[in-house]
């Protein structure tokens, strides 16, 4: 069974899914079969396209009229196509020509997959890079201390002086597991006796 999803980026009369629903119904779709959305494509809360893939089944073949009115990018389009693909539902993208029951849609998604993959590579090499540059100009990423410097030493002469890890915290108003964490992260060793 052919089944088409349409959408426009808003619900206001500018834009109609008229063309799509015409481009759909010449493909082969019943009327009967059509899932819409009136919603950016960035969006995750698509009723429409939500709805249209829970009733798909092995067998049917999902029709759009062009790829990017199915997703919003191409990791969640490529998402969106694995599941498919894991369920036995086909895809078509009509502008594209693309029809994943046909070797050459097969191949297709497999470059739209490769593509997929060295973009998350990049990103990954870019972030790692851009964390090392950070590191060698003395940034150091995550949190800041909750315990400063000045504090810290406080702390640490207090603990030297007999005082009580307990004690410490309510003095200085802190959590005993931050008071823990710090002192291993600096390695203070408490006082041989």
């Amino acid at each position: 069974m052919l089944v088409g999803y349409m959408r426009v980026s808003t619900a206001d009369e500018r834009q109609s899914v008229d063309l799509q629903r015409d481009a759909l119904m010449a493909a082969g779709v019943d009327e009967r079969h059509f899932y819409q959305d009136h919603a950016s494509g960035s969006r995750d809360d698509r009723p429409g396209l939500k709805a249209c893939l829970t009733y798909l089944k092995a067998g049917d073949t999902l029709v759009v009229w062009k790829l990017d009115r199915l997703g919003r990018s191409l990791p969640h389009l490529l998402e969106v196509m694995g599941d498919l693909r894991k369920r036995g539902v086909a895809f078509r993208s009509l502008t594209e020509a693309m029809d994943t029951a046909t070797p050459h849609g097969e191949l297709l998604f497999s470059l739209f997959g490769a593509l997929a993959q060295f973009e998350r590579q990049l990103t990954r090499e870019r972030v790692i890079a851009g964390l090392a540059a950070a590191k060698r100009r003395g940034r150091r990423g995550g949190r800041p201390p909750t315990i400063g410097g000045e504090q810290l030493e406080q702390i640490t002469a207090a603990l030297a002086g007999g005082a009580s890890k307990a004690s410490v915290c309510r003095s200085f108003k802190i959590a005993r597991s931050t008071l823990i964490d710090t002192l291993e992260r600096t390695g203070w060793q408490p006082p041989a006796k």
